[in-house]
């Protein structure tokens, strides 16, 4: 019933697609700049304007920018108010009439041409500023104009010169000419920028024509640059007026076998790296999910503005993947999921291998930097990686200045940080498909949480024995290729239920005492068992996610409480009455609860060892491991007997480790006493 689900998913997720897909054929022709022709010789059948390259356009804006012309307004009511002032200055000083005309004349003829704040030492020699006057705007030289200190110097030099014997700097500094000198041309700062967008937005894109019948290039011809601007320029036009022309039917078999073959290597992708997410319709929906999205964002982005795909955050996409599957299996997947890159837009190449690395470089990093601030140097290097093959493409178009100045690296920044702004979407996943990330399963991790805390404090015993299970657990989960850090969250939880009665178990008892004095083996095994039950009660009560809570179900299968059992039969039992000694957990299913459910047996009884040597732990371990498997404990488990035995060489080498032999330190002899 699972696979026709699986099926009914891949062709729904496959009309889908066939829908999104852009409706429109690719150009008959395919040519790279340096190569020979290898069509036929082409003539234009139409006519069409050559299109400027990204580079001659930013080019061109360039260059207006530079030719940026100032705008002033004129204020008519500067020069009268400041002229009477100095009139009234004059009179009230007694200067001389025939100077104080001069000096009238000379400020009269400045405020005519016009004063302005403040030319600095610009070159003035080529520069033109344009000057509202009256409702019209007038084109003016600059050297034509003055400026404040412009008008002072030469006036003073003016005077001094017409009158060589009088002391112009004395008479300049009574009067306070500077103060008379006001600017009537006031800088436009807001006319200024909006004509400067203007002209440098309407830039003609095109620069040329080809008429129909032209020759284009020639059969075996090297495609340079030009003739490459021309076939780029022939192509926008064929795509525009007549777009595609061949049958409907053709071009729906095309994009339906293009689906097809991303679908099949999807399938494969996921097939060989972990097809257990067959078995699970969240996981494969999840999957399904992030390739749909990246498809549509293809098709759409590229329908409205093929620069938009800079900006769109593909990385994202593997961090969360990463999330919720191991890293072969995100960046395999994820490589899958950008495939829609190479068969959609024009420079698919480009952005295929933009974002490859920029996925990669996020799945490396952010295992490193996902916490707090760090979070965003990890959208730096993001950026850096797609920046540098993004340099590399642009720099093969000859042009150093365009390689820098493309505008693709401002959507790129963009991207990465957005690649780090919606990764909190992950917990939303988490929450609609019922994953546990990997951001959860270290928050579970942290010994300092609520719960470890409680068993801690209630079971001391018990936590130190959580503790040993998974570290023990961890190292052999990672040997064969199993989710460690999971393994490690569910073996620090499979035990919580003991904390509901820490005095039950033996590892937990005081000295002296003896919970099980006066039980029958009946009434011990039953309350052995029931830490189970408990631990899951404490498990829905904490919230703790399903696959948690599963270690607690199977870390102990459908096995017996031998001790009690074995008390059972020798008291005169019947040895076919198992059932009041046998756990009612579910048997491992997972490679992590089967290492959970070994790793919890070889501890416990490791510690009932008098010798430690490296045959006694050798035998411990086989013959715990043994025992599961006599009493079918891993009748349903995913695991190879490869890799049991890969988890009991990690159990040996471990225990060993922690169980080596001390140095036996000698006792200082005592000194002789001197004879009396």
């Amino acid at each position: 019933m699972k696979n026709y689900r699986i099926y009914i998913c891949f062709i729904v997720l496959a009309v889908l697609m066939l829908l999104l897909y852009p409706k429109e054929g690719k150009f008959q022709y395919e040519y790279q700049k340096g190569r020979p022709w290898v069509y036929e010789t082409l003539i234009s059948p139409i006519d069409f304007p050559i299109l400027k390259t990204e580079a001659e356009m930013l080019k061109e804006k360039d260059e207006r920018a530079s030719e940026m012309i100032d705008y002033y307004s004129y204020d008519p009511t500067v020069a009268p108010r400041m002229l009477e002032q100095f009139g009234h200055k004059a009179v009230e000083l007694h200067l001389d009439g025939e100077l104080t005309r001069d000096m009238y004349d000379h400020l009269s003829q400045a405020y005519a041409r016009g004063i302005v704040a403040d030319f600095g030492n610009a070159d003035l020699s080529s520069k033109v500023i344009s000057i509202k006057r009256d409702k019209r705007v007038v084109e003016t030289p600059a050297t034509d104009i003055y400026d404040i200190e412009r008008v002072y110097e030469v006036l003073k030099s003016d005077l001094v010169f017409d009158y060589p014997g009088m002391d112009i700097d004395s008479i300049a500094n009574r009067l306070d000419v500077k103060s008379f000198i006001v600017p009537n041309l006031l800088y436009d700062e807001n006319t200024t920028q909006l004509v400067h967008k203007e002209a440098v937005n309407y830039i003609s894109p095109t620069k040329g024509m080809i008429y129909a019948g032209q020759l284009i290039v020639s059969e075996g011809e090297i495609v340079t640059s030009d003739i490459c601007q021309i076939l780029d320029s022939y192509k926008e036009e064929y795509k525009e007026s007549y777009g595609y022309t061949g049958s409907p039917d053709a071009l729906l078999i095309s994009h339906l076998f293009l689906i097809i073959v991303i679908l099949g290597v999807f399938f494969f992708a996921v097939f060989f790296l972990d097809k257990s997410v067959f078995a699970s319709m969240p996981k494969l929906l999840f999957l399904m999910m992030l390739l749909l999205i990246s498809f549509a964002g293809v098709s759409i982005l590229f329908q409205v503005d093929q620069r938009l795909l800079y900006l769109f955050p593909f990385a994202v996409l593997a961090l969360y993947m990463s999330a919720f599957f191991h890293d072969d299996m995100a960046y395999a997947v994820y490589a899958v999921t950008i495939l829609p890159l190479l068969i959609i837009p024009e420079n698919g190449v480009e952005l295929f291998f933009i974002n490859l690395i920029g996925g990669s470089v996020a799945l490396y990093a952010y295992g490193k930097l996902n916490r707090g601030w760090l979070q965003f140097v990890n959208a730096l290097f993001i950026f850096i990686g797609m920046s540098l093959v993004c340099f590399a493409f642009k720099l093969g178009t000859g042009d150093l200045t365009y390689a820098l100045k493309s505008t693709n690296f401002l959507y790129l920044g963009i991207s990465a940080i957005l690649s780090v702004v919606l990764y909190p979407f992950v917990y939303l996943f988490e929450k609609i498909f019922g994953f546990v990330s990997y951001s959860r399963l270290w928050d579970l991790s942290d010994t300092n949480n609520r719960l470890l805390q409680d068993l801690q404090y209630k079971a001391p015993g018990t936590f130190q024995h959580s503790l040993q299970v998974a570290n023990l657990a961890e190292k052999a989960a990672r040997e064969i290729g199993a989710d460690g850090m999971l393994v490690r969250v569910g073996a620090l939880y499979h035990d919580i239920g003991k904390m509901e009665n820490p005095q039950c178990f033996i590892e937990n008892q005081a000295e002296g005492v003896n919970y099980h004095a006066g039980l029958t083996p009946e009434e011990s095994a039953r309350a052995i068992i029931k830490h189970v039950s408990d631990g899951l009660a404490l498990a829905r009560k904490s919230k703790l996610p399903e696959n948690v809570a599963d270690f607690i179900a199977s870390h102990h299968g459908h096995s017996l409480t031998l001790y009690f059992y074995n008390s059972y039969c020798n008291a005169g039992g019947d040895p076919a009455n198992k059932e009041p000694f046998t756990y009612d957990g579910k048997l491992p299913r997972t490679k992590e609860q089967v290492v959970v459910m070994m790793a919890d047996a070889v501890e416990a009884a490791s510690r009932t060892l008098k010798d430690y040597s490296e045959e006694s732990i050798s035998d411990l371990v086989e013959r715990i491991l043994k025992n599961k498997f006599d009493d079918s404990q891993l009748a349903e488990a995913a695991i190879s007997i490869k890799e049991i035995n890969t988890v009991k060489a990690s159990f040996k080498q471990y225990l060993q480790q922690i169980y080596h032999a001390r140095i036996a330190y000698p006792k200082r002899q005592q000194p002789a006493k001197p004879a009396e």
